[in-house]
């Protein structure tokens, strides 16, 4: 727009010169080729065309002085080619043409030469620096979006850790009260049990008794508890990383799209699925890549588990691998379904409470 600018501000300059000494009915040819030859320059972008067409139009000036007017516009697009200082050679035919009736014109045109040069050179510059503006507000952008990403997941990260460090902190809880405490309880419970047997007075032992039974009771709430508290502590994802890394067979792909805390039968059901699967991946199969995908959807959590073996031992009524898998599904009222077609595929599907 700042080219189309500058080149309507020197056409109307040249078209001002040029109209007062126009004195046929060709006058409008001078113009129209001028502004012809100056759109078509607009567009190219070979160099070596742009220097012909403007030689073209010198040549032209020599012969025809009524196009002496329009050389500044023809030199505003030559200004910025790779050979410096071209734009000179406008100034041949001016000399050349001194003598003509146009000589007091020659001045003014030289004038608008050296304009349109300047012109040509401040909108090269302003158009350099709107450019870097915008690479530098692009930069910038991608930048923050890059540290928004990061940003993101570093928090994930860290949400992560302290979920991890929340579950082995309560792993942590559950065996210092099942080491202490319950072996406290435990060797309370024997002590008083061997002081029952050898007292024989009858009120103490139904003391002894009473005191046992409480132990006792104590004994099985601090068992539920710490093995409540073990249960809630298992992270599907860490131990079904743990299965792949101990599984040496071939590599394997895991992905793994959970956001909610799944049921603890629900954690049991698929640690042991993906267990039987790599373990009937080694024992029946040739494959060379395994895919494992938890994955929540709104309305249930699914398991897939594929390889690309093109051997496959498969039989739904004896395979006792694949009867257990099923039964593990079933009892968590979800569904089983295997395909062999391009490999061995598991897909399980347990539907949410």
């Amino acid at each position: 727009m700042k080219k189309l600018t500058d080149k309507l501000v020197i056409f109307v300059v040249s078209a001002a010169l040029y109209i007062p000494n126009g004195n046929s009915i060709y006058t409008i040819v001078p113009i129209l080729i001028s502004i012809i030859l100056s759109a078509l320059l607009s567009y190219i972008e070979d160099e070596l065309t742009t220097i012909a067409v403007f030689f073209i139009f010198l040549i032209i000036c020599f012969f025809r002085s009524e196009f002496l007017f329009f050389i500044p516009l023809i030199c505003y697009d030559v200004v910025s080619i790779k050979i410096k200082g071209l734009w000179i050679l406008s100034a041949f035919p001016l000399i050349a043409n001194t003598a003509n009736a146009y000589l007091p014109s020659v001045w003014m045109i030289a004038s608008l030469i050296i304009a349109s040069f300047i012109l040509k050179y401040r909108t090269a510059s302003l158009l350099n620096v709107e450019m870097d503006y915008y690479k530098l507000r692009d930069t910038a952008k991608e930048i923050s979006l890059q540290l928004e990403k990061q940003n993101k997941e570093l928090i994930e990260g860290q949400d992560s850790e302290v979920h991890l460090a929340t579950l082995r902190e309560r792993n942590r809880i559950a065996r210092d009260i099942h080491d202490n405490v319950g072996h406290l309880l435990s060797r309370s419970i024997l002590q008083i049990g061997a002081l029952m047997a050898i007292n024989k007075d009858v009120e103490m032992k139904e003391n002894l008794r009473l005191v046992k039974d409480t132990l006792s009771e104590a004994m099985d709430s601090i068992r539920n508890s710490v093995h409540d508290l073990h249960e809630e502590s298992i992270d599907l994802q860490t131990e079904i990383e743990k299965l792949i890394d101990s599984f040496k067979f071939c590599p394997v792909k895991f992905n793994y799209d959970i956001e909610t805390n799944l049921d603890k039968n629900i954690k049991y059901a698929f640690i042991s699925v993906t267990k039987e699967a790599l373990s009937n991946i080694i024992k029946h199969s040739n494959a060379t890549e395994v895919s494992i995908i938890v994955r929540e959807h709104p309305a249930l959590y699914q398991l897939v588990i594929q390889n690309n073996g093109s051997k496959t031992n498969y039989n739904s009524e004896n395979g006792i691998g694949i009867k257990n898998i099923a039964d593990r599904v079933s009892a968590i009222g979800g569904n089983v379904n295997i395909s062999t077609d391009k490999g061995f595929r598991i897909f399980i599907s347990v539907p949410k409470k």
